[in-house]
């Protein structure tokens, strides 16, 4: 991938982590003020298609974390095709150490949640919320010290999101579905032979593609799987023309399209639908419920030590080595800035709330909230700290 390819990806993605920030500030000051209702009645207001016998009726707030959530899944979908294919990600000797960084960076922070709540079987719904993070965010944090973060550092740390996002993904394949409809899966089996042998016939048209992603979808959707998968599926059928022009493949086409629109658009969107947490009646006694106190510490200590540690451990055995120019101390910071789940973390937490009940959602979104923050604080002071040091 050309160096000039990659700065304007975080570049996006750092401006994307701002938007991401002040559209959550929006969305807790919505929820504590008078304007609450008004927050909470358009997220709730019903918006329905109708095409003779299918119907989709959800509130708005379903159609964005279903249906605008699909788009960003897709588009991460084309990106771990095309870093697998044609990326950091086709050479395992450059893959070993984030991914295996990516793995602590799941289970360590799972412990911690499952420590805190191993009792209560609604609560342990929750289980996946503190294994996620939000590159966008952290990227923006990055943003914030400017030219002084070395790029490999950042490539380390957006390969990790990525394979990050992959496990995110089968999470939700496998813990996350209810209530399988067999005819929808059917249908939803019927649609990826199609998209399979257009892409072995050569199809380079992007169009036949989204007519089929759109089917797909819908099958999904009614079949119990969570739709945003179908966003991945579908990615995976995309054709790619490996060693090409980056021009003529619809792979990098509609990357290049779609990119700013998630991350300009679709994240903000879904940051200030997902964010209002009320702060009314907040004390330390419900700061230290279980529910809240696993995220909290599941994001801050756990991704710290499941990141840090067995990137640590990767390399004293050898399967890794330590990027060049980056020092252990940024790998903390990095380490850190993985703690900030926001609205992956949010997302999972709206699946879990719909297998445990909504009245647990007010506890993840706040420890969400938590830890996300102190992980972005430590990231930035550390990282601030250790490049000021390597630069005098």
């Amino acid at each position: 991938m050309p160096i000039t390819a990659i700065r304007e990806f975080l570049q996006k993605e750092s401006a994307s982590g701002l938007l991401i920030m002040g559209a959550a500030v929006l969305a807790m000051m919505a929820e504590n003020s008078p304007l609450k209702f008004l927050y909470d009645a358009l997220l709730e207001t019903p918006v329905a298609i109708r095409i003779g016998a299918l119907a989709i009726d959800k509130p708005l707030l379903l159609w964005i974390n279903d249906g605008m959530m699909a788009v960003f899944f897709f588009l991460i979908g084309l990106e771990i095709k095309r870093e697998v294919l044609d990326g950091e990600l086709s050479d395992p000797r450059k893959v070993a150490l984030p991914a295996i960084a990516a793995v602590g960076g799941m289970l360590v922070p799972a412990a911690f949640y499952v420590y805190f709540n191993h009792g209560d079987p609604e609560a342990m719904t929750g289980w996946a919320i503190p294994t996620a993070t939000d590159i966008a965010f952290a990227l923006g944090i990055l943003s914030l010290l400017g030219n002084r973060v070395p790029v490999v550092l950042k490539l380390f740390l957006l390969t990790l999101a990525i394979l990050d996002d992959l496990g995110a993904i089968t999470i939700i394949a496998l813990f996350y579905s209810t209530d399988i409809s067999t005819l929808s899966l059917a249908i939803s089996s019927a649609t990826l032979v199609a998209l399979f042998f257009m892409n072995r016939m050569g199809v380079r048209n992007i169009a036949p593609y989204i007519l089929v992603g759109v089917v797909l979808w819908i099958a999904v959707l009614k079949s119990g799987v969570h739709a945003t998968l179908a966003g991945v599926l579908l990615a995976f059928f995309i054709p790619l023309k490996k060693g090409g022009d980056e021009h003529t493949s619809p792979l990098h086409h509609l990357e290049h399209i779609l990119h700013p629109y998630v991350a300009l658009m679709i994240m903000p969107v879904f940051a200030f639908a997902n964010a209002g947490i009320p702060l009314s009646g907040l004390s330390m006694d419900i700061l230290t419920q279980p529910v809240p106190l696993g995220i909290m510490t599941g994001l801050f200590f756990g991704k710290q030590i499941g990141v840090f540690g067995f990137t640590w451990l990767a390399i004293k055995l050898g399967i890794g080595r330590i990027p060049e120019g980056v020092t252990w101390l940024q790998i903390y910071g990095v380490s850190a800035l993985c703690g900030i789940g926001f609205t992956m973390s949010l997302f999972i937490s709206s699946l879990a709330a719909e297998q445990a009940g909504t009245e647990l959602m007010p506890l993840y979104r706040l420890g969400i909230l938590e830890g996300s923050v102190l992980s972005a604080i430590t990231g930035y002071l550390v990282l601030k700290f250790a490049l000021r040091h390597r630069h005098e």
